[in-house]
C-alpha cells in the first residue's frame, strides 16, 4: 500500500532533496526557510539518504554564501542543493550564471515570493524567479504539495542526465505553507529514477589533483562567442529528456505528468494559460463551466525554460480561438509579462498562416492576492468580447489605468468539504491545533483528503491568523481562501469587537467564540452586526472561557488544546469519543519528550475543556447597541482613515490602485491611531521595588511602556490612584519633580517580556 502522509510544500520538496542530495548549503529566508530547518533536523536525527550517507547540511551566513557553497560543492563532484526566494535568489544570480555556463548538475527549490520594490512583501508570486530568466537554467513549477514532492525528484532526475541546472519553484505560502494529504515516494523509486551511471559521471566531472584541469578561464572576444554557443545541443535536448524522466516517474508512480498538461473541452475556443498555485482555481471553475457546455479549457505549464514550442502546440486544442496568459509577475515597461511574451512568439514562430488565436495577457495574484473561480470565469467572460482586454489585472479595481476586469465575486463553486475557519492571535496556538487537527482527520481514513492554509499578519506574532480547514472524502483543489464556512472558531474574544468575524459563516453553521463571558451574559455583550448574523445564519453558538480553563489546568497562554477538543466536541467532523482519544494520541506525540506531567496536564485540560463548554440559547431578536469597533481611534487624516483604517479593519482588498501612493511612501506615527487592545494580561508598575533602570521601556518591544520624570505641579488633574515617586539621581530636584511609568493598555500585546 502507498504511504500517505500530511505535509505542506516545503518538506515535501526538502524531503526529495535530502534524500536525493549529499550536501544542504542552507540560509534561512521566509517562506523558504522551513526547507533548511528540515532537512538540517533530519541530518541531527542522523537520517540517511537513498545512498545510506547522512548528507553535511552546512548553514552559511547569507544567500551569497549558500550559492557559493554550492557552486563549490558541485565543482568537486558533490551531488549538492540549496533552498531560497526572493531576494535571497537574486543575491545567487552571480554563481547561477557560472553553474549554468559550466553544465553543473543541481537543483535549486525556490518557494516563489514578491521581489521588494515599493515595499516589502513576504508572501507570493513569480517575480523572484522570473528575475534569473537568463541564467541559463532550466525552470520546473508544481502547482501542489504532491506536485512539489513529484517535480523535485523529476528536477533531480534530469538535471544528472541534462546537465543543466534546475529551479524547482512552487508558490510560496499558497504551496509552500499548504498543508496537504500526499503519496509519499519511498525510496526504491526514488533509486529507480536517479540514474547511478549519471551520479558517477557528475563525480568524474569534479576538479580532482588526480586528474587535472582549468575550469573558469578569462577569454578574449575572438572566442567568447563560440564558446557560449557550444552548450546548445544540451538545452535542445533537456525537454526531451524532462518529459522522459516524468513518463518513468509516472510508470513508478502512476501519477503522469507532462511537459504541457491541458484540462477542459476537447474542442475550447476559450483557453486559459498559466503556472503555479493558480492552476487548481482554474480547474475548479473549467470543471464546473464545462459541465454548463461551455467550451473552455487551460494549458498548465509545467516546463518553463527551456521552452518546447511543438510540446506546446501538441498540448492545445486546434479549436482554440482566444488565449489569456496568466502571470504572476509584474514588469513595469515590458511589452507583456514573461509567460505572455513567450506564447506571443511562440506562435509569431510557428507562422501558422492567419490561424493564430487572438491573444492576451493578464496579471493576477501579486503577493499572494486571492484568485478564484470567480476571477476566472470572469477572464473567460472577457475573452467572449470581439475585442477582449490586453494587460490587464484581475481581483483588484484599477481606477487609474484602468486595467482591471471586473467579475462576480458571488459566484462559488460548491464542494463536498467541511470547511471551517479560526481567528487566532499569532503565538497563541491556534494554528498549532488546527495543524494538529488537520493530521489526525486525515489519518483516520485514506479516504479522507485534507488542506489547512494559514493567513499571516506580517506582523507576525500578536496579530490576526487566520486558519482555513477543509475536510473531504475526494482530492482538495482549492487553492483559495475559504468564502463559506460551515464552522467558524474565533480564539481571542477582542476580535468579535473588532472584525466582521461571521461574514463567511454559512446559514446553519456553528460558532465558538473563546469568551469570558458565560452563555447567559455573552448575548448583550455582542457587537449588532454579530447578533444579526447569528440569527440571519441560524448559527449554532457555544463559549467557553479557554483562557480561564487555561490557567486553572496550568497551561498558561496555550489555548490550543482546549479550544481543539472544543472544536471535536461540537464540529461532528469525527465520532466524538475517537475524536478526543485521537487528540490524546497526538498530546502523546507532540509532548512525550517533555515528560509525563506536561502530557497530564494538556489531557486534564481536554477534559475540563468539555466541561466548561456551553451553547448559547440566543433571543431572536437584536439587542445590542453596540457596533464594531472603529480601527482608527483619534484625530486622524482622511489618509490614515480612509485607507489604513480599512488595512487594520481587514479589508484592504477593497481599496482601489488610487487609494495608495505611487512610491510606497506612507505618512509616519500612525501607529498612534491604531490601538489593537490585545492584550489578557497587562504589566502593572510596582513602584516600591522600582530603581528606575528604565529596562522595562526600553525592551518593550512596541512603546506600551513610558517612563516620565515631571514636575510636580502636573500632578494637581491627576486621576486617584495615580502612582508617582521621587526620581533617583543627583541631576533630579526630588522636592519638585516625581518619576512616572505607565503602560497604554491599547497598545500593550501583553508578550510578557
Amino acid at each position: 500500500m502507498k504511504r500517505k502522509s500530511i505535509v505542506d510544500g516545503n518538506e515535501a520538496a526538502s524531503y526529495i532533496a535530502y534524500k536525493t542530495n549529499e550536501v544542504c548549503a542552507i540560509y534561512p529566508i521566509t517562506p523558504a526557510s522551513p526547507m533548511g530547518e528540515h532537512v538540517d533536523a533530519w541530518a541531527a536525527q542522523g537520517k540517511k539518504n537513498i545512498w545510506g550517507q547522512v548528507p553535511k547540511v552546512v548553514d552559511l551566513q547569507s544567500e551569497g554564501g549558500a550559492a557559493g557553497a554550492v557552486h563549490g560543492s558541485l565543482q568537486a563532484g558533490a551531488l549538492t542543493t540549496t533552498f531560497t526566494a526572493s531576494q535571497g535568489l537574486l543575491l545567487m544570480i552571480p554563481n547561477m550564471f557560472k553553474i549554468a555556463g559550466e553544465l553543473n548538475s543541481t537543483v535549486f527549490h525556490i518557494a516563489a515570493r514578491s521581489v521588494a520594490t515599493h515595499a516589502l512583501s513576504i508572501f507570493g508570486d513569480h517575480s523572484d524567479v522570473m528575475s534569473t530568466r537568463t541564467t541559463g537554467w532550466a525552470m520546473l513549477f508544481s502547482s501542489s504539495v504532491q506536485e512539489s514532492m513529484d517535480m523535485a525528484l523529476i528536477a533531480h532526475a534530469a538535471t544528472l542526465k541534462a546537465r543543466i541546472p534546475f529551479l524547482h519553484i512552487f508558490d510560496g505560502f499558497r504551496t509552500s505553507h499548504e498543508l496537504s494529504k500526499i503519496e509519499f515516494i519511498e525510496d526504491d523509486v526514488i533509486r529507480q529514477l536517479i540514474d547511478d551511471n549519471c551520479v558517477e559521471a557528475h563525480r568524474k566531472r569534479g576538479l580532482n589533483p588526480e586528474n587535472p584541469v582549468i575550469r573558469g578561464t578569462a577569454q578574449n572576444p575572438d572566442v567568447f562567442f563560440q564558446a557560449r554557443e557550444a552548450a546548445n545541443i544540451y538545452y535542445q535536448k533537456l525537454p526531451g529528456i524532462v518529459q522522459e524522466v516524468m513518463n518513468e516517474f509516472g510508470e513508478l508512480t502512476g501519477r503522469k505528468y507532462d511537459l504541457f498538461n491541458y484540462f477542459g473541452h476537447p474542442e475550447a475556443e476559450r483557453v486559459i494559460i498559466l503556472m503555479g498555485s493558480g492552476a487548481g482555481a482554474v480547474h475548479e471553475a473549467v470543471d464546473h463551466l464545462v459541465s454548463q457546455g461551455e467550451k473552455i479549457g487551460y494549458l498548465q505549464v509545467r516546463l518553463y525554460r527551456p521552452f518546447d514550442t511543438t510540446e506546446f502546440f501538441k498540448h492545445l486544442p486546434k479549436t482554440v480561438k482566444k488565449i489569456a496568459v496568466l502571470d504572476r509577475t509584474k514588469e513595469p515597461g515590458s511589452l507583456g509579462e514573461p509567460l505572455y511574451q513567450d506564447v506571443v512568439n511562440t506562435y509569431m514562430e510557428a507562422r501558422m498562416n492567419g490561424q493564430t488565436p487572438y491573444i492576451v495577457g493578464g496579471r493576477y495574484g501579486l503577493s499572494s492576492k486571492e484568485f478564484t473561480p470567480a476571477m476566472v470565469k470572469g477572464i473567460y467572460e472577457e475573452l467572449e468580447k470581439n475585442a477582449p482586454k490586453n494587460h490587464f489585472t484581475i481581483g483588484i479595481e484599477d481606477d487609474v489605468t484602468h486595467t482591471s476586469l471586473s467579475y462576480d465575486p458571488d459566484f462559488i463553486i460548491d464542494k463536498e468539504t467541511f470547511n471551517a475557519m479560526f481567528y487566532g492571535l499569532g503565538s497563541d496556538g491556534t494554528v498549532s491545533a488546527n495543524k494538529n487537527s488537520i493530521k489526525i482527520i486525515g489519518d483516520t481514513s485514506d479516504d479522507k483528503f485534507v488542506q489547512g492554509y494559514f493567513v499571516y499578519d506580517s506582523k507576525k506574532a500578536g496579530a490576526l491568523t487566520t486558519s482555513h480547514l477543509r475536510f473531504g472524502n475526494k482530492p482538495i483543489e482549492s487553492t483559495y481562501l475559504i468564502s463559506k464556512a460551515d464552522f467558524v472558531g474565533c480564539h481571542q474574544y477582542n476580535f468579535v469587537e473588532k472584525f466582521d468575524i461571521l461574514e463567511k459563516a454559512k446559514d446553519g453553521a456553528t460558532f465558538l467564540l473563546n469568551s469570558p463571558y458565560g452563555p447567559d451574559e455573552v448575548w448583550d455583550k455582542l457587537p449588532r452586526k454579530i447578533q444579526e448574523e447569528i440569527i440571519e445564519k441560524n448559527i449554532k453558538f457555544y463559549v467557553i472561557d479557554a483562557t480561564k480553563v487555561a490557567r486553572e489546568t496550568q497551561m498558561g497562554t496555550r489555548l490550543n488544546t482546549i479550544l481543539q477538543a472544543c472544536f471535536f466536541s461540537i464540529s461532528g467532523i469525527l465520532p466524538h469519543d475517537e475524536a478526543i482519544a485521537k487528540i490524546k494520541e497526538a498530546i502523546v506525540k507532540s509532548y512525550s519528550h517533555k515528560g509525563d506531567k506536561v502530557i497530564q496536564l494538556n489531557f486534564n485540560a481536554v477534559d475540563k475543556a468539555e466541561e466548561n463548554l456551553f451553547r448559547v440559547n440566543y433571543p431572536m431578536e437584536v439587542s445590542s447597541t453596540l457596533e464594531l469597533a472603529d480601527p482608527i481611534h483619534g484625530d486622524a487624516d482622511e489618509f490614515v482613515r480612509e485607507v489604513l483604517g480599512k488595512i487594520m479593519a481587514g479589508r484592504g482588498d477593497d481599496l482601489p490602485v488610487s487609494a495608495f501612493p505611487i512610491d510606497g511612501t506612507f505618512p509616519t506615527a500612525t501607529t498612534q491611531y491604531e490601538k489593537r487592545d490585545i492584550a489578557d494580561t497587562i504589566p502593572v508598575w510596582d513602584e516600591t521595588i522600582c530603581t528606575q533602570c528604565n529596562k522595562c521601556v526600553l525592551i518593550c518591544p512596541h512603546a506600551a511602556i513610558r517612563a516620565k520624570i515631571f514636575d510636580k505641579d502636573v500632578l494637581v488633574n491627576a486621576p486617584k490612584g495615580f502612582k508617582h515617586v521621587p526620581p533617583i539621581g543627583k541631576e533630579f530636584d526630588r522636592e519638585k519633580e516625581v518619576y512616572s511609568l505607565q503602560v497604554s493598555p491599547e497598545d500593550c500585546t501583553g508578550c510578557d517580556l
